[in-house]
């Protein structure tokens, strides 16, 4: 058995290790996933994090030190966001012909997130602050951050929000639309792009191309409507 305090000075001294055990968490819930024969329930993202939080609270890590040692990975975000853009470009005549469509949802999916966050945050009688920090929690993590940081909100609640929020909706996204008869990928797409951002986007791209097009596409415009909705609202509450 290894002394907490041996295994956090270890990590302390070597910070690679941080980037080597989060790598080895994600690559063991992509394992579990499998075993548990693909089923979204078993979100290699939601492993992960648990195995990584469960380990930084155990060595008494400061979360500072564990991003300064895994900010390459945070770095790899930029570029694997921009790479659903391929999928996107591959697919512009599809998107063209759904534009009515994908706009109609769009905003009830926007507008319909940030009601619903805000008014949860009344029903149990949270601040006004918290539900400022809910209103923009299904832009992806980045713009949802800003905008809370502009109507008043706490950009970090925001930001766990968001990232909890889309677990959810990849753990739970596919399975629901398919559980209501709804097999197009072009649906599942725009809904993982719109309510789980990034995570479930890139669960959809896993497994169909024009999937990934409709998520990229959903991730991009619903966090410009985000900007735009959420102070608008936040501006009549007032």
């Amino acid at each position: 058995m290894i002394p907490i305090e041996h295994l956090r000075n270890s990590l302390g001294t070597t910070p690679l290790l941080w980037l080597v055990l989060t790598l080895a968490a994600y690559t063991a819930g992509n394992a579990l996933q499998r075993a548990c024969g693909g089923t979204t329930f078993a979100s290699p993202v939601l492993i992960a994090i648990t195995i990584v939080a469960a380990i930084l609270v155990g060595t008494r890590t400061d979360y500072r030190d564990y991003f300064a040692a895994t900010q390459f990975i945070n770095f790899l975000l930029g570029p694997a966001t921009v790479a659903l853009a391929i999928p996107l470009a591959r697919s512009t005549r599809l998107v063209r012909e759904n534009l009515a469509g994908v706009g109609l949802a769009l905003l009830a999916g926007s507008v319909t997130s940030t009601i619903s966050g805000i008014g949860l945050v009344w029903l149990f009688g949270g601040s006004r602050t918290v539900a400022l920090s809910m209103a923009p929690k299904a832009a992806t993590t980045p713009i949802a951050a800003a905008v809370s940081s502009q109507i008043g909100g706490i950009p970090a609640l925001t930001a766990a929000l968001a990232i909890v929020g889309g677990i959810m909706a990849a753990v739970v996204g596919r399975t629901m639309l398919t559980r209501l008869n709804v097999d197009d990928w072009r649906a599942h797409g725009l809904a993982a792009g719109v309510a789980g951002s990034g995570i479930a986007a890139a669960q959809v791209a896993e497994r169909n191309e024009l999937g990934a097009a409709f998520a990229a596409l959903g991730i991009g415009l619903n966090g410009v409507l985000v900007g735009i909705v959420v102070p608008l609202m936040v501006h009549l509450w007032k």
